[in-house]
């Protein structure tokens, strides 16, 4: 996964019915817009470091989902 500050990651729910969360990044820790990213949950805003996996999709700032 790339990403750089200003964007978004989706998370997808895991179940049927769960809900996709979302998460604004703050900071780019890797290279080259890799992984960590300390990133601000919308739905809490809590900050965490994250390792996303393969359930995530980074969205450039101004970009909507497909």
């Amino acid at each position: 996964m790339h990403a750089n500050v200003g964007d978004r990651i989706i998370v997808k729910g895991h179940h049927i019915g769960q809900i996709e969360r979302e998460c604004l990044v703050v900071e780019v820790h890797g290279a080259d817009g890799a992984p960590p990213y300390l990133v601000r949950w919308k739905d809490s805003d809590h900050e965490t470091l994250f390792f996303p996996g393969p359930d995530a999709e980074a969205l450039s700032a101004g970009q909507s989902m497909r």
